[in-house]
């Protein structure tokens, strides 16, 4: 990827960072820590990937992106709001009573959201489900899964019938940033290795070491492509990430999973960001 482009990217991410622990400042709750470790995977795929018209949100030929993870609604509705889907001032109405930015996403409210998520594992059954229905077409179905995510079993049984029928333009990422609400992944109830357990259920598997870096997610979404035209499994990606990612006292820290920061917090953390270059 030339540099300009990562430059404009960086900046974008560097925006939703901000909006993330901005907007759930305000709100007084929210999710900041797997929303900033999501924040590259969904801004790539809003920004370079996907087949997408903001001002057609229910264009019946656009690519679908499901955020299983609902919980990390923050970086959706950043992203959406600087791809233009919506007014970029309402993201500091995050969980406010008649917002249309709700806790989690909710597609009767939020202009560009392809399915209402929260309980987790479900959103990927609607994606797969969506695949499903668009095998007929050219559309892809993206979907996001946190790595706690996977310890429910709706997730196996969605596996298993994506494989079953042959999703091959069905592509899920694995957010792997390796914490959730109490505490390691591997210590609450393990789910490693994940690709081993895809590729079981009959995935084709890609895992991405650094899963902010523009570059390696490029790489692993055209090797994703190449393998929706050449084989008829679906595709799983393995991202590599920091909780909290771009702000170092949340960083690899359990706590944040589900805890806004309070007034000092908040501007340390947009002081960090100002300047903030991967």
């Amino acid at each position: 990827m030339e540099q300009s482009r990562k430059n404009q990217l960086n900046e974008i991410a560097r925006k939703a960072r901000i909006n993330i622990v901005e907007s759930t400042y305000h709100a007084k709750s929210g999710h900041p820590g797997g929303s900033l470790s999501a924040v590259e995977v969904v801004t790539y795929l809003y920004f370079d990937k996907m087949n997408i018209n903001p001002k057609d949100p229910s264009d019946p030929e656009r690519d679908r992106f499901v955020l299983s993870k609902g919980h990390a609604a923050p970086v959706l509705y950043s992203i959406l709001s600087q791809r233009g889907f919506f007014d970029g001032a309402e993201i500091n109405t995050l969980r406010k009573v008649d917002s249309s930015l709700q806790g989690h996403p909710d597609m009767k409210l939020t202009p560009g959201v392809d399915m209402s998520t929260g309980s987790l594992g479900q959103g990927f059954s609607a994606a797969a489900g969506m695949a499903l229905g668009l095998k007929i077409g050219a559309q892809k179905v993206y979907a996001l899964l946190g790595d706690g995510e996977i310890q429910e079993g709706i997730v196996w049984e969605t596996a298993m019938f994506a494989a079953h029928y042959k999703l091959s333009r069905l592509i899920a990422a694995v957010d792997n940033n390796k914490l959730q609400i109490d505490g390691a992944v591997s210590d609450v109830m393990s789910v490693y290795p994940i690709e081993a357990k895809f590729a079981a259920f009959g995935w084709n598997t890609i895992t991405v070491d650094n899963g902010h870096d523009w570059d390696e997610l490029e790489a692993a979404y055209r090797k994703a492509d190449e393998y929706a035209a050449t084989t008829d499994k679906p595709t799983v990606i393995v991202l590599n990430t920091v909780k909290g990612k771009g702000v170092s006292f949340m960083e690899n820290k359990a706590e944040w999973h589900g805890k806004a920061a309070n007034k000092e917090q908040l501007d340390a953390a947009v002081k960090e960001l100002a300047v903030l270059m991967f």
